[in-house]
């Protein structure tokens, strides 16, 4: 098939789909297409190096990739500090606390573009590009990307431990307040 004629269905199939709502279905399959890719250029790259794949993960690593992948996500996908990599592909809305912004994505442009907005500014979406590349990682280079994991981990548990701490401070403060 063309690319034309692929463009074609694509359009036909996003028409069916959802004919009242910009859903960029062109876009989602160049961003699966591009997942695919990393994926399998990660198995290439353990299977070229020869490093051994654990038939099991220790759960300890399950446990430690769990919570990285959340802080790294959240990271990538809502910090403030982040949002130049989501710019060019999302528009600022406003503050929603704890260093965190919300971004609407872009309307124009392209429909990967539009996707990889939804991507970059999604943390749940992005958790599978991010726990894809921290497992890999655990393969191709255990130590390094356990070391990694720790400190994202750290950063997750302060985070809460902040949040924690704010909590409780507002409960004394309002507590003292009403004495």
């Amino acid at each position: 098939m063309t690319g034309s004629g692929l463009k074609h269905r694509v359009a036909r199939l996003r028409q069916a789909y959802a004919p009242h709502e910009h859903r960029p279905l062109g876009g989602y399959l160049a961003a699966m297409g591009t997942y695919a890719t990393v994926t399998a250029s990660l198995v290439g790259l353990v299977r070229a190096t020869g490093r051994p794949v654990p038939q099991r993960p220790a759960p300890a690593d399950v446990v430690l990739l769990c919570v990285a992948t959340h802080k790294l996500s959240r990271l990538l996908s809502k910090d403030a500090v982040t949002s130049p990599l989501r710019a060019p592909f999302t528009r600022y809305d406003r503050p929603i606390g704890s260093g965190e912004v919300m971004e609407q994505v872009r309307d124009q442009g392209s429909p990967t573009r539009h996707a990889v907005g939804e991507l970059l500014s999604c943390p749940f979406c992005l958790a599978v590009w991010v726990a894809t590349g921290l497992t890999g990682g655990l393969v191709l280079a255990p130590r390094l990307t356990r070391m990694v994991a720790t400190a994202l981990t750290a950063v997750a548990a302060s985070d809460f431990l902040q949040m924690g701490y704010a909590v409780a401070q507002r409960a004394a403060e309002g507590g003292h307040h009403g004495q």
